[in-house]
């Protein structure tokens, strides 16, 4: 089915399928049919799915013309507002309607002037959002549609309370949309209160893994770690490469290393300023940088298609971040492979990981690498792979399976 069969407006239909995208993915066929008939929404899919699309077409097609403030969407962090704000930017661009997005971390000056020259959507972080709310600069009587996306990193982050007082300067006759990848006790009270007979629609198990992604693990020892993470890009056929860190010391400690061994590498994590952030991820997309080295803070706010890989430096130690960082390559129905260095000191991470998927993650050796000894290379319960490729369940003494999957 395609877009021009869902109710959209034409502008906005012109405008998604000038942007490449021909067929709407499962969350959107979903989605648009509640969202055009002004119902609220509780949505819970897999990261690379579509989900901006799935709230922001419909929403679109029902503003028309451009007049008042009726759509705010808050988003946790500066990267996922901009990009979002790129998105309706995009979808609207055969139409009058006007959106801008404010956030922390740069000045007021051209938010200010965006908001007093008149939009139809805002785009904003929570904290931004009520700094001008205190100073008069926007009002949000004139709201219709509210979007909060991603609620449980909202939750993570600490501004549930903002998020509150937010929702209460809006009307309480609104239409209001709901994202959360998880849905702990705080979000479901959350939804309780702001959220009138919301429909929900869910696409996969929100703890398994995108089904295009392929995803193992690498035992080494922890002196070894950074040499097997060369090794393995060296004899990996990758277009873009997303690594992640637990820590902001290690990620940069890592980027200077991989720069070093002539890589391209980009920087993300919450000591880097705006500017660099920016550049970082533009120069990412554009391929400047083949790499970029990241913590957490990237594992649901880069929205970057075509990352063939994502490598795990770091395990990390909240399952749901597994499934999240994996999440980033494997988009918009595209395959992905991601790979997890392991040592034998976060063996009880992955575990706790394996646990939360409900899934053994295949274990790998790499080929042509010397590996000194490690109790990571000692577990015995994982998969064997056989000749064809075809995983087979049981004590396998140390049976790993050998080679970097080819693209």
């Amino acid at each position: 089915m395609s877009f021009q069969n869902l109710g959209l407006s034409e502008e906005v239909v012109h405008g998604v399928q000038s942007m490449g995208y021909m067929d709407p993915t499962p969350i959107q066929l979903q989605a648009f049919p509640i969202v055009l008939g002004g119902k609220d929404l509780i949505g819970a899919s897999q990261t690379g799915t579509g989900k901006t699309a799935a709230f922001m077409l419909p929403l679109l097609s029902q503003l028309k013309e451009h007049g008042k403030l009726r759509i705010l969407i808050l988003e946790p962090t500066r990267e996922l507002a901009a990009q979002v704000d790129v998105a309706s930017r995009d979808y609207s661009r055969f139409s009058n309607l006007r959106t801008t997005v404010i956030y922390g971390g740069v000045g007021y000056g051209q938010q200010l002037a965006d908001l007093k020259r008149g939009i139809d959507v805002l785009v904003a972080t929570p904290g931004r959002l009520l700094d001008h709310l205190e100073q008069g600069n926007v009002k949000l009587d004139t709201i219709q549609h509210l979007v909060l996306d991603e609620a449980d990193r909202m939750l993570d982050m600490g501004f549930m309370p903002d998020v509150r007082r937010i929702i209460e300067q809006c009307p309480k006759d609104r239409q209001t949309l709901l994202f959360s990848a998880t849905m702990p006790p705080e979000i479901a009270k959350l939804t309780e209160w702001a959220l009138r007979d919301p429909q929900k629609i869910e696409i996969g198990g929100r703890r398994s893994p995108a089904e295009t992604v392929t995803h193992a693990l690498y035992p080494v020892a922890a002196v070894q770690k950074f040499d097997l993470l060369l090794e393995l890009l060296k004899q990996t056929d990758f277009h873009s490469v997303l690594i992640f860190c637990r820590t902001k010391h290690n990620a940069d400690r890592i980027a200077s290393r991989l720069e070093s061994a002539q890589h391209t590498v980009a920087v993300m994590h919450s000591n880097r300023s705006q500017t660099e952030r920016i550049e970082a991820l533009e120069g990412f997309r554009s391929g400047k940088y083949e790499v970029m080295v990241a913590t957490d803070i990237a594992a649901r706010g880069i929205d970057v298609t075509g990352i063939s890989h994502v490598i795990n430096y770091d395990v990390p130690q909240h399952p749901e971040d597994y499934v999240h960082r994996i999440g980033r390559t494997g988009r918009a129905q595209a395959e992905g492979d991601a790979f997890t260095l392991m040592t034998a000191e976060e063996g009880p991470d992955v575990a706790a990981i394996e646990r939360f998927i409900g899934q053994e993650i295949e274990r790998k050796k790499l080929e042509n690498f010397k590996y000194v000894y490690s109790l990571a290379l000692d577990d015995n319960k994982k998969h064997v792979v056989g000749k064809a490729g075809n995983v087979r369940g049981g004590r396998a003494g140390k049976g790993y399976s050998f080679g970097v999957r080819r693209r």
